[in-house]
């Protein structure tokens, strides 16, 4: 496991994997769940949902997934549209079902390989411990939260396909917060600054401003600068720590048909 993210081939992941991709020179990343046979359902703004996927032509809904989720899927009385081209027809893996998604919806499902794009792959940790968490150099690549069974994370994720995950915002309702409640059913309630992101946390409450600008002039004049490191990182590491999806007390686990009233849809 590495301290920067987990990185995985393609044959190593299993249906109901959270996975996710780096963006723009390890910017930032985008998340998705897998749900097998080289298929991601993932969520990003309508307007922008082609991004990562191939128009599809008439996918055929009752195939590549799991017998125990066809439940959601057959029992569907609208047919999903088809996001635009936006990769080299060459590099797609399934073009029927690349691109499929509702009217309005953020939530689309692209073949394997136009989600990652030109990046690489990772998988997200689940359950990890207090330390692990913190010596992450990034946020957004685990959580202390246990993830439910595959079964239940791609029943999830494919409602959610079929009915929307709210309005998406990039710091309150994002492809993590999607995938993260898709593996734990885990939403945060009320009315959040953020919402269950790790990386949009780490941004949000990160200190290393302070530091660069401050603390660290003052280190080499004085004892006063190496207090001011250690308070600034520690209040870093409470912060990140106090905002995990698996310890924060603004969370709720929410069953999936509630999910539309509760963001929105």
């Amino acid at each position: 496991m590495g301290y920067l993210s987990h990185r995985v081939n393609p044959d190593q992941l299993k249906p109901g994997d959270h996975i996710y991709t780096w963006r723009t020179a390890f910017t930032y990343s985008h998340h998705g769940i897998y749900v097998g046979e080289n298929k991601v359902i993932h969520f990003t703004a309508p307007e922008t949902a082609s991004s990562g996927s191939c128009t599809g032509t008439g996918w055929n809904l009752s195939s590549g997934f799991p017998s125990s989720c066809m439940n959601f899927i057959d029992g569907g009385s609208s047919q999903p549209k088809s996001g635009s081209q936006s990769c080299d027809r060459g590099s797609c893996l399934s073009t029927y079902a690349c691109g499929s998604q509702q009217p309005e919806s953020g939530v689309i499902i692209s073949c394997l390989n136009c989600f990652i794009g030109t990046g690489s792959l990772y998988l997200y940790q689940y359950e990890v411990n207090k330390y692990v968490h913190l010596s992450k150099l990034r946020g957004g690549t685990c959580t202390m939260a246990p993830s439910d069974p595959p079964e239940e994370v791609i029943d999830r994720a494919i409602y959610l396909w079929r009915n929307g995950f709210g309005k998406y915002n990039v710091v309150r309702n994002n492809c993590e917060d999607f995938a993260l409640y898709c593996k734990t059913s885990r939403l945060v309630t009320g009315k959040p600054a953020t919402g269950s992101s790790g990386q949009v946390n780490f941004f949000i409450n990160s200190s290393w401003k302070a530091i660069v600008t401050s603390a660290l002039p003052k280190l080499v004049f004085s004892t006063t600068g190496a207090v001011t490191v250690a308070v600034t990182v520690g209040t870093h590491c409470w912060n990140r720590y106090s905002t995990d999806v698996g310890v924060r007390d603004d969370v709720e686990k929410i069953h999936v048909e509630r999910v539309g009233s509760i963001l929105g849809n």
